[in-house]
């Protein structure tokens, strides 16, 4: 399938009844796994790409070229819309985060969310003028290409829980050009509720982080569009990986075999080139 073809697959799906769910690989072998069980559309994650290489997530660890060399190989595994976590935009200025929609475009990534953290501390969102141009870059930039932008609010995750200005925030997006809105870290089902309510355009919510466990069913009620996972199915990895190992070294035991993937399995989804 050509570049065109996912970019209108992925926006079909934000507009059909219900909620679909889009989840995170971390790598290209990820990728193949998660395409396989039935899909429709995956996500990359930086979380789980920087514990892969032994990275914290952070803005000062992970720069812009090797997430989109993980991004490139995650589009090049399989046949199915890749969006991208592109962080800040990787950088302040707005015509960076505009140079960032390109260049993600460029490798066959069909969207990308920008977020206003800054990734400091003291001033960990960026004001809202500032984060205003920035969307707005970014959508200018992704209106003459195949690309789907979601702007990000990031108040929960930095300690600013502000409902009412994560919703001033996200619709100051989509006045800007923002095509999906997603504020992760809402703390419950009714805050859920609230920004899809007051918002115009499809809300992406993240599962399997900390706060509530919520059903793709309770989210779609709720008014949610499309749900990622983050870094939690790379963290899973991890943990099974970790009792596996935790078994051998202080049982003696390799019962976690049983629960493995057949290796014919894996074979069979990787690629031979």
């Amino acid at each position: 399938m050509d570049h065109t073809a996912k970019f209108e697959r992925f926006c079909a799906l934000h507009q059909r009844a219900g909620a679909f769910v889009m989840p995170n690989p971390w790598d290209a072998g990820s990728a193949r796994m998660l395409a396989s069980l039935g899909f429709e559309a995956l996500a990359t994650t930086s979380a789980g790409y920087a514990f892969s290489v032994g990275k914290r997530d952070s803005f000062a660890g992970l720069g812009r070229d090797e997430l989109l060399a993980n991004a490139q190989q995650i589009v090049q595994a399989c046949d199915l819309p890749v969006t991208a976590d592109l962080e800040d935009g990787f950088g302040p200025a707005p015509e960076t985060c505009a140079d960032t929609i390109r260049l993600a475009a460029d490798i066959g990534l069909v969207g990308g969310s920008i977020e206003d953290a800054t990734g400091h501390e003291t001033a960990p969102i960026h004001p809202l003028p500032l984060a205003v141009e920035r969307v707005a870059a970014a959508s200018e930039a992704a209106r003459d290409l195949p690309f789907l932008l979601t702007a990000r609010a990031e108040n929960y995750l930095w300690g600013r829980p502000d409902l009412s200005d994560t919703i001033r925030r996200l619709q100051a997006f989509s006045e800007a050009g923002a095509d999906v809105l997603y504020a992760p870290g809402l703390p419950d089902l009714e805050a859920i509720r609230t920004v899809c309510r007051e918002v115009d355009k499809p809300v992406n919510v993240v599962m399997g982080l900390s706060g509530p466990s919520l059903s793709v069913e309770a989210l779609a009620e709720a008014g949610v569009r499309r749900i990622s996972v983050g870094g939690s199915f790379a963290r899973a990895a991890f943990g099974a990986l970790r009792r596996a190992a935790e078994e051998v070294r202080e049982h003696g035991t390799f019962g976690y075999a049983a629960d493995a993937i057949p290796d014919r399995e894996l074979a069979a989804l990787m690629s031979q080139d």
